[in-house]
């Protein structure tokens, strides 16, 4: 009797052309169990396996194996792409940006993403806070009390009464107005100190921006400046060999290589530093790269210094906030003052008694509590609150003096700084730059020291830091008169 049929194994009943799998030598066998012989069944041998199939079982194992490895490599690799392609995600997350900026981008970023500027404006939103709590009416009060008599044979049914009571509070004299006003002007002295703010942070990012550009000019200065001096250390080497020039000067070339390479490293790590600055201003990641398109150059400029002092006094924001300070705490000693009047509460009452309570059992009542302001009548609030508007003035007063301080000063340091940028333009840059190349060309042929090229060289670079110096303070003198007359002046 045949129970089954397998594929990889023939019988010799079956041959090769029944195969299902796609292969010559992949056949059916049949698992034959050995029962009695039936009527007319000449029997069958329990199992039929023939020893040359032997080998057709042994492959289709081995296929099964091979199989079960390849799916199960397969699977794992399926499983593990998303994980893979999460950690690539990650992995081109850190990959360093590059962000071209001008000044103009940089102060549309800062605006947007600084953090000082993000912590400021949370004040307006606080000071509007405190605005919808003035503006609230005291909440009304709910009281409720029972009782019942147990002496003298009373019972809890016959004397019991409960009165429901109802109060609420009334503000005189102005009180929640004066509140309000005192709240506005809190908003408005909020958002002119946010404006200040940018006032303030604003110079900061445009002084770090051009300590940037500041920093990189020295750098490709110092470049520039180790760069001929290794020519020069070579032409050096070759003449000593001659015998041209004795081994102290050779010395001496290697030792103002050396220092020039000694600049270079400093001014790199200056424009690192300054470039970690700008980028902790923009809210930008370490990684990122600043490519800045806004360069130092000179503008001259010549301000209207009677608009500038007059809309200074009129337009500076944190001028602004004093005055809204003032005007808040004149507010605020008007809210002290109307603080001496009391204010009253008025109730409602409804009283439900038992049938041994009283002749009537439902009673309505009135009430009506003022405070007596016989001994507190807010004397000291009052005297805090002038106190406050004497401080307020003061600022006020001591904010204008500043103001036209820093007006005047700034301005006086601009025309200094113009006149010692125009000064270096005038030819001082191009006599230093040229004294050197002739004393360089001159050294080369022998005609000139090495003392002589040395003092050339360094003349030659302290005039030029000098003058990126003075391009430098020329621009920061410009922005701090910006600053102090609250408004562009370019």
């Amino acid at each position: 009797m045949v129970h089954s049929f397998f594929p990889g194994i023939s019988s010799p009943t079956t041959g090769s052309q029944d195969s299902k799998c796609g292969r010559k030598d992949c056949h059916w066998v049949a698992f034959v169990l050995h029962s009695p012989p039936l009527r007319g069944d000449p029997g069958v041998p329990g199992l039929s396996i023939p020893a040359t199939n032997m080998t057709f079982l042994i492959r289709f194992i081995h296929c099964l194996f091979l199989t079960v490895f390849i799916v199960g490599v397969q699977f794992e690799t399926a499983w593990a792409q998303p994980d893979s392609a999460k950690a690539s995600k990650q992995a081109s997350g850190t990959v360093p940006t590059t962000v071209t900026l001008s000044l103009d981008d940089s102060l549309s970023l800062f605006l947007e993403k600084n953090l000082d500027l993000l912590m400021t404006k949370y004040g307006i939103d606080n000071a509007k806070g405190i605005a919808i709590t003035a503006k609230l009416f005291p909440n009304p009060t709910f009281l409720l009390y029972g009782g019942a008599a147990f002496t003298g044979k009373q019972t809890f049914e016959g004397t019991r009464y409960i009165t429901p009571q109802l109060e609420q509070m009334f503000l005189l004299a102005g009180k929640r107005g004066y509140r309000m006003e005192s709240a506005g002007y809190g908003i408005q002295a909020s958002e002119a100190t946010f404006t200040d703010a940018i006032r303030q942070l604003t110079l900061t990012l445009k002084d770090t921006y051009y300590q940037v550009q500041l920093a990189s000019r020295r750098l490709n200065l110092a470049k520039d400046n180790q760069e001929r001096f290794h020519r020069i250390l070579t032409i050096g080497e070759l003449r000593f060999k001659k015998g041209f020039i004795a081994e102290v000067d050779l010395i001496r070339l290697r030792l103002q290589a050396v220092d020039f390479g000694a600049q270079v490293i400093k001014f790199t790590q200056e424009v690192q530093t300054a470039l970690a600055d700008l980028r902790l201003l923009l809210a930008f990641p370490p990684t990122t790269e600043l490519v800045l398109t806004s360069d130092l150059i000179y503008k001259r400029v010549t301000p209207d210094m009677e608009r500038l002092r007059t809309e200074a006094l009129n337009k500076r924001p944190d001028l602004q906030a004093r005055r809204f300070v003032l005007s808040q705490q004149q507010a605020n000693l008007k809210l002290a003052k109307s603080l001496r009047i009391p204010d009253p509460i008025v109730g409602g009452a409804f009283t439900m008694q038992g049938p041994q309570g009283g002749s009537n059992q439902q009673l309505y009542s009135l009430n009506l509590e003022v405070p007596l302001p016989v001994f507190d009548r807010n004397q000291g609030g009052i005297a805090q609150a002038e106190i406050a508007i004497q401080v307020a003035q003061v600022d006020l007063h001591k904010t204008t003096l500043e103001i036209q301080n820093e007006i005047e000063v700034n301005f006086r340091n601009l025309i200094q700084s113009q006149r010692l940028v125009e000064a270096y333009q005038a030819g001082v840059l191009d006599d230093a730059k040229t004294t050197f190349s002739i004393l360089e060309k001159a050294y080369q042929k022998g005609g000139v020291t090495l003392i002589d090229l040395l003092d050339a060289a360094r003349t030659s670079q302290t005039i030029l830091q000098n003058y990126l110096e003075a391009l430098f303070d020329y621009q920061r003198n410009l922005f701090l008169l910006e600053r102090a007359a609250g408004q562009d002046i370019l």
